[in-house]
Order: structure tokens, then C-alpha cells, then sequence
């Protein structure tokens, strides 16, 4: 059985998010890239707290993809450190997950 996950980053520039979900998508990493934003993030950065407008990058895809998404993410993502986390779909509907493995599925 496998096991979907999504996946999430931020930039502070649409173009940004735009080109990860591309790279992501045509690499076949992942079935959907949606961007969502703006957004506000406040947070630590080298000592002071930072408050910026991002997009949001939510990359569904398998959890054994986790490692190359995040490669791709970091090649291309502006940020030192940027934000690359991985949620479980704990569960989903039939169809929905059926279209997304055979997305995926295309990458193999």
C-alpha cells in the first residue's frame, strides 16, 4: 500500500512558487501543486522576529517521493533555509487517490 503525503514550502514571490510547482510537476514528483497566497508569516530569523507576505506551495504526492521533492525544492527555492515539511493524507476519497497514483505513477 502507498502512502500519500503533501508537501509544503513557502517563497516570498509568486514567481517563485510558480516555478517549483512547474520544476515539481514535469519532474513528475508530484500529482498537484497548488499556491496559495499571499499569506502572512511571522517567525524567527537570526535573532529578530520577522513578519513577511508568502506563497504557499502544497505538493501532493507518495511519501517514498519525500526525498527527491525535497532535493528539487532546495535546488531551485531563493531561501538559506527554506520551509520544507511533509503532512500525511491520513485518508481520501477513492477517486481522488486513484488519479493521483496514476500521476505519479507516470514517473516511474
Amino acid at each position: 500500500m502507498e502512502f500519500y503525503i503533501q508537501v509544503v514550502t513557502t517563497t516570498e514571490k509568486k514567481e517563485d512558487a510558480e516555478k517549483i510547482a512547474k520544476t515539481i510537476l514535469e519532474k513528475r514528483l508530484a500529482g498537484c501543486v497548488q499556491i496559495v497566497g499571499p499569506i502572512l508569516s511571522t517567525y524567527w530569523w537570526k535573532d529578530a522576529l520577522e513578519t513577511v507576505e508568502e506563497w504557499q506551495c502544497l505538493m501532493k504526492t507518495r511519501k517514498d517521493l519525500y526525498g527527491a521533492v525535497e532535493k528539487a525544492v532546495k535546488a531551485i527555492h531563493p531561501y538559506e533555509t527554506p520551509e520544507i515539511i511533509a503532512i500525511p493524507i491520513a485518508t481520501g476519497s477513492k477517486e481522488y487517490l486513484k488519479w493521483l497514483h496514476d500521476e505519479i505513477a507516470r514517473n516511474v
